[in-house]
């Protein structure tokens, strides 16, 4: 007999990511929802309209409550605006009018009353370790903890899976919580800056027995980086490459020049900065990816550099590399616009992760084989 699905509920889904990477798992994304249409449009030309085993609520979040969600929820996923808590931002924190969506999360699971799904997760930057000086992290778990959640901290990084620096911060909220994981492959997962949240005796946390993740990648990108032919309009002009090479600071024209000098061509990633308020640019130094971000222009935008045997070629990073450093090259893009495609994959979860965390965490939690804490025993 094959078993159910556990059924997941994707708040702030954005383009899918969540469901696209639990297609292979014993999951079911069951309910979507996101505020912005260009990224249900994304959503809707990968997966097809709602049906009767999936609905898509487009619209603000605080608009949903908890008798809007389906029966039987096992997971609530949960990727809330970075916007407030992200060091790139003003750090007005979960009192932000986008951070502060958490708190919408919140309130709909606790309406749910005792529909609640035993596990919940939410996913940000680890820029919310640090946000106020922690007391966001501390409030946010509190507020976990008021709907009887234990919660596990884990920092992940993308880049052990893709050519892309993506470090996460995850919240696991565990109704049932598994016994303390004392081994020594916690440190990977849960660094030191994460222990101020754990030595809090007014919150619950817990940490899951889990095996360490893959390495970290340390090449990948110039092996992803489309080959764009050499007559394409997508390379940048002799005008718009000088001013590139023009803005470099000595350190990154000498690494410009070291790339052009290479006996092959190698590709990289750069960004755009302010620094002392002039533009400038900086290529990363190694084979992997920034960290990718919503295109709004700026320094949000990623440029590709492509150097070797005395030349240099620029060119804006594309919809496909943006899809395959967030782990997803077979997601379908044909027929969007380049940028509501990078802007979608931007703010979105790196699929493998949520993939590694499904396979380690949330189907040994939600299948009873982690062993209860203590506490969970005596009241079993």
């Amino acid at each position: 007999m094959v078993p159910r699905p556990y059924r997941v509920a994707e708040f702030f889904a954005g383009v899918g990511l969540v469901r696209f990477a639990l297609r292979s798992e014993p999951f079911e994304v069951v309910w979507s929802n996101d505020i912005e249409p260009a990224k249900r449009e994304m959503f809707v030309n990968e997966f097809g309209e709602d049906d009767d085993r999936h609905r898509y609520v487009l619209g603000d979040i605080g608009r949903v409550v908890g008798a809007d969600l389906p029966e039987g929820i096992s997971l609530a996923w949960a990727s809330f605006p970075c916007t407030d808590l992200s060091v790139a931002g003003d750090r007005r924190g979960l009192a932000g009018s986008e951070s502060g969506t958490f708190f919408e999360w919140i309130r709909i699971l606790r309406e749910m009353g005792p529909r609640r799904p035993p596990l919940v997760a939410a996913e940000n930057v680890v820029g919310f370790a640090t946000s106020r000086d922690g007391q966001d992290l501390r409030t946010a778990v509190g507020a976990l903890n008021e709907l009887e959640y234990s919660v596990d901290l884990l920092a992940l990084d993308g880049r052990r899976f893709v050519a892309q620096s993506r470090p996460r911060l995850f919240l696991v909220g565990s109704s049932t919580p598994p016994r303390e994981d004392s081994s020594s492959a916690a440190s990977i997962l849960r660094p030191d800056w994460l222990d101020f949240i754990s030595a809090d005796r007014t919150l619950r946390t817990h940490r899951a027995p889990l095996a360490p993740p893959p390495p970290l990648l340390a090449t990948g990108f110039s092996a992803v980086a489309e080959r764009v032919p050499s007559c394409s309009p997508e390379w940048w002009d002799e005008r718009r490459t000088q001013a590139f090479i023009a803005s470099l600071s000595d350190l990154q024209a000498d690494r410009l020049e070291a790339l052009r000098n290479h006996s092959a061509y190698r590709s990289r990633t750069a960004y755009r900065r302010t620094r002392r308020g002039v533009a400038t640019w900086e290529i990363r130094a190694d084979d992997i990816a920034g960290c990718l971000r919503t295109a709004r222009g700026g320094s949000s935008r990623q440029a590709v550099v492509r150097a070797g045997r005395g030349t240099v070629r620029l060119r804006w990073m594309t919809g496909n590399e943006y899809a395959t450093l967030m782990g997803a090259p077979e997601y379908r893009i044909d027929g969007l616009r380049p940028l509501q495609v990078l802007h979608g994959f931007g703010d979105a979860v790196c699929v493998p992760v949520v993939r590694w965390l499904a396979e380690h965490y949330f189907l040994p939690a939600l299948a009873g084989r982690f062993e209860l804490s203590e506490g969970e025993r005596r009241h079993s």
